[in-house]
């Protein structure tokens, strides 16, 4: 080899210190991406197993060895339930725990009678088991992000078989009772592998993670807090492409909202938006867009519709609405809505279908309320 085992421990001691102390501090900015702080406790696990071994290349110490893989076994235990959290949103720490417990107490009876080798290669097996389950986490997520996601499964899992031959070769040569520390041609390989893995698996885990934070406040940019429909700036920030014949813009406003808040309060205003909303996303199709676009006025955006397919909608909407109680302290509102229709008979934009819709709207309001209008048609809902 280029390097000698004590060079190649204190290169790995070194990354992994490095990438621990950054996932650390990542963590303690918002303290909310929880899997990053398992990252790093991992990690420091991982290096004080580092160091542990290190200490046995010049003198071999059984107990010495058995600490390292205690140490190495639980760091690698950490680093899976830190992927199953960012993978899955859950730890599985009953899966770690399994693993790490039954991979420690395989190895201390092992080196407790003496089979130190038996030891070794029973933590170098749980060791590779956690590394591959940690690769399973990722390849089952990576339609998030294909080709980062199955890059860093490809790389836990090269990671995983590096320790599982070293499992072997001790088992291949007969070494079920070492006298100095391993050593063997999956040794140097494994080494090898820890560098250069720990850096790319720390690599690819902080840009998946600041991906994934990017994409979130991107979503929360387009997303109505109160409702969890989609905002104004959704529908309208983007390049104002247009949409195809068969397109159906509807526009929806509550009748006499300000009567409400000053009556029961802005929170039970709230709550009569929030049910406005959960009954528009109830009665729409999966493609269709829905979104608040101001105070009490939405927008359903339904494409390959039709005037009477769309004006069914939202007249199913509006007896709902009319139907709907929703109780607060102050008592139960009730409430109606009136509707405008917009219907894309040419290519035309959202922006100018809504301006048709409110238009119908608006004719809805002065007509009486709680109806709806359909925008250059005769017909009615």
């Amino acid at each position: 080899m280029l390097l000698d085992q004590f060079s190649i421990l204190v290169a790995i001691g070194f990354s992994g210190a490095s990438l621990g102390l950054t996932l650390c501090m990542m963590w303690a900015v918002g303290k909310s991406e929880t899997h990053l702080l398992s990252w790093s406790i991992g990690l420091a696990f991982i290096v004080a197993g580092v160091a542990f071994f290190g200490s046995v290349v010049e003198r071999y110490d059984a107990n010495l060895l058995l600490i390292s893989f205690v140490l190495l076994m639980s760091g690698f235990g950490l680093l899976y339930a830190g992927s199953a959290k960012f993978c899955s949103s859950r730890f599985n720490w009953f899966t770690a725990l399994a693993v790490v417990g039954a991979g420690i107490l395989c190895t201390s009876a092992a080196f407790a009678t003496g089979y130190s080798g038996t030891g070794t290669i029973f933590a170098n097996v749980a060791i590779g088991m956690l590394l591959l389950l940690a690769a399973l986490q990722y390849w089952t997520a990576r339609a998030e992000s294909p080709l980062l996601m199955a890059a860093n499964a490809a790389l836990y899992l090269i990671a995983s078989a590096s320790f599982v031959a070293c499992g072997y070769a001790l088992a291949e040569q007969g070494q079920f009772v070492l006298t100095a520390r391993p050593s063997n041609w999956a040794e140097d390989i494994n080494s090898i592998v820890v560098i250069a893995g720990l850096t790319g698996i720390g690599t690819l885990s902080l840009t998946l993670n600041q991906a994934r934070i990017a994409n979130r406040h991107k979503s929360e940019a387009m997303t109505d807090a109160l409702t969890g429909l989609l905002n104004r700036r959704a529908l309208f920030d983007g390049p104002p492409g247009r949409v195809p014949v068969g397109t159906a813009v509807v526009a929806m406003d509550l009748d006499h909202f300000k009567t409400i808040n000053d009556r029961f309060g802005h929170d039970s205003g709230d709550r009569t938006l929030k049910a406005f909303a959960d009954i528009i996303t109830a009665n729409i199709r999966s493609d269709d867009l829905a979104a608040r676009i101001g105070g009490e006025e939405f927008c359903i955006v339904m494409l390959n519709s039709s005037p009477r397919a769309s004006a069914a909608v939202a007249e199913r909407i509006r007896a709902q609405i009319e139907a709907m109680s929703v109780p607060t302290p102050s008592g139960l509102i009730r409430t109606t809505v009136s509707g405008g229709i917009a219907y894309a008979t040419e290519s035309a934009t959202i922006q100018s279908l809504l301006i048709r819709a409110d238009e119908a709207l608006y004719e809805a309001k002065t007509s009486g309320r709680n109806r709806v209008k359909l925008s250059d048609f005769g017909l009615a809902a």
